[in-house]
């Protein structure tokens, strides 16, 4: 049946209904891939519901803790002190300091950004950005020049729902994944604001100049009608940005996003909500993109990885996603841009995953959601 539905899948591309058209075959429910051999390894542990890593360049890394804190992690696994200069961030719920990335030129500039939840007037709050200079001394360092430089807007009294993941493009700009806040899901559809969007922007926060521009459209935005984007990654071949981001009961997606579309939340969806009523009007509307792939029920996706490295040979061009709710890691075989196969990984740990990342060794490399989290480093078994 599932050969009969990929072939079903494939007809549909040729004739050139893509995904993004209409609902097709083998969206969902792929077959297990293969297992395989793998080892576990604990790099470092102690950290406090860790949200981010990066890997510097001399082979440290760089890891965010949602209440607030910044960690240098020597390849050891030792923890420096807590970085300072960081922004006040609200801590609370699903808020805090979140994802860390390095400017495409870190080398020379020394350059971060940090996304976070951030306090603002009148007990409400929302996603931003900050970048600041990061001066490594010894085993530890500090954050200078810090200076927000993009604010989701509207702001919003709620501990849900941020997103946010920052994926640099090729060109030097980059894609920032922000979150409906939960409430306020129908804002998901008005082009004009910041929730349930992604934008994509320079290095000093303004909106990119080639966005699309649509009547209505804040300058900022890339794309429209998200959930809670909280995996992102940008394919090695075509570098284009692929997504995995919540549902509610079910309906967890993976999308290939691209300029000025619409995907479609909360008018379309294949999950319920918590209460067990329906969410918009279907699964499909003229107008809005359908997901690549969906899991149903979910597995709560927070960071994402296509791996590129050679210790796993079998596992070139698969994408990673790291699931929370799930307490695994889903590895996504991929053939073109279908996804045919998924293997569950780490499922026996009992560890909610929250980022995924390439490492410059060619392992893969999480981070556990815990209040004594861990950096893990995957490796042939």
């Amino acid at each position: 049946m599932r050969t009969l539905l990929l072939a079903a899948a494939h007809a549909l591309i040729l004739q050139g209904l893509t995904p993004g058209h209409s609902a097709f075959a083998a969206q969902t429910d792929a077959p297990a891939a293969p297992r395989t051999a793998v080892k576990v390894e604990t790099v470092a542990k102690g950290l406090t519901h860790p949200w981010g890593l990066q890997f510097l360049p001399d082979g440290r890394m760089l890891v965010t803790e949602r209440p607030g804190r910044l960690r240098i992690v020597a390849r050891d696994g030792t923890l420096s002190p807590v970085v300072p200069g960081v922004p006040k961030v609200h801590s609370s719920g699903q808020g805090g300091l979140l994802d860390v990335a390095l400017a495409p030129d870190f080398a020379t500039s020394q350059e971060i950004f940090l996304t976070f939840a951030e306090p603002r007037e009148g007990g409400a709050n929302g996603t931003s950005v900050a970048s600041g200079r990061l001066e490594l001394s010894g085993s530890g360092g500090s954050l200078a020049n810090v200076r927000v430089i993009f604010r989701q807007q509207p702001s919003f009294a709620t501990n849900l729902h941020f997103g946010s993941r920052i994926v640099f493009a090729e060109d030097g700009t980059f894609y920032l994944t922000v979150g409906d806040r939960y409430t306020q899901k129908q804002e998901a559809q008005i082009p004009s604001n910041h929730i349930g969007k992604i934008m994509r922007l320079n290095r000093d926060g303004t909106p990119f100049a080639g966005n699309p521009k649509l009547p209505g459209w804040d300058a900022a935005i890339w794309s429209i009608g998200h959930r809670n984007v909280q995996a992102a990654a940008r394919h090695p071949e075509t570098g284009e940005l692929w997504t995995a981001e919540h549902g509610a009961r079910g309906g967890d997606e993976v999308n290939r996003v691209r300029k000025g579309l619409n995907y479609g939340w909360p008018v379309i969806t294949y999950g319920i909500d918590y209460s067990g009523a329906k969410i918009g009007e279907g699964t499909t509307k003229a107008g809005m993109e359908q997901p690549l792939y969906y899991w149903d029920p979910s597995i709560a996706p927070s960071g994402a990885a296509f791996y590129t490295g050679t210790l796993f040979p079998a596992w070139r061009g698969n994408l990673f996603v790291g699931g929370l709710a799930a307490q695994q890691l889903s590895r996504l075989v991929l053939e073109g841009e279908r996804i045919v196969a998924e293997e569950r990984l780490l499922v026996d740990l009992g560890a909610r995953i929250r980022d995924v990342r390439m490492g410059p060794d060619g392992a893969v490399w999480v981070l556990t959601d815990h209040t004594d989290g861990r950096i893990l480093r995957l490796v042939p078994g």
